[in-house]
């Protein structure tokens, strides 16, 4: 089984974008938002890739990831998943150890920066850099799936 331990944080300023190494423009749908899992399509530059996660409150969830054909991907971001897709920009930030991904969105997420970190046990000590804000891992707003249909510029802030 596959486990994925993520932590997520809210973004305080910009000064994480002179640390810069890589980014990637993402396009995501999902398929399913059920209470035991999502199931997303995901187009990252040229690849794409069906993902099921299980809908777990926590750092750690069951995360299952497969390469699928580009095209395919397309077609059923198009025609089969909820409205709207997702869009983001993820920015890959080394501080310490691990390396930092983070989630710029766009479209009616616009506003929302999100920084996530992958560990290898939920006990795992790291490093925080000077631009990480309040930690939001256990508020499922932020879940890329809550996204879709409560997107963050209808939110009360």
């Amino acid at each position: 089984m596959a486990t994925e331990i993520e932590r997520k944080f809210l973004v305080t300023n910009d000064s994480w974008k002179k640390e810069v190494t890589s980014t990637a423009e993402y396009t995501q749908g999902y398929l399913a938002t059920e209470r035991s899992c999502s199931i997303r399509i995901r187009v990252e530059q040229d690849r794409a890739s069906l993902n099921i996660k299980s809908a777990t409150l926590g750092i750690s969830r069951n995360e299952y990831d497969y390469p699928i054909p580009l095209s395919e991907a397309n077609e059923i971001l198009q025609d089969l998943c909820i409205k709207p897709l997702l869009k983001k920009t993820r920015y890959h930030v080394p501080h310490g150890a691990h390396v930092w991904e983070i989630d710029v969105f766009d479209g009616d997420n616009k506003g929302l920066v999100v920084a996530e970190i992958e560990l290898e046990t939920q006990d795992e000590l790291f490093s925080r850099p000077d631009w990480l804000g309040e930690e939001v891992s256990d508020d499922p707003r932020y879940y890329n799936v809550s996204l879709v249909d409560h997107p963050y510029n209808k939110w009360d802030k």
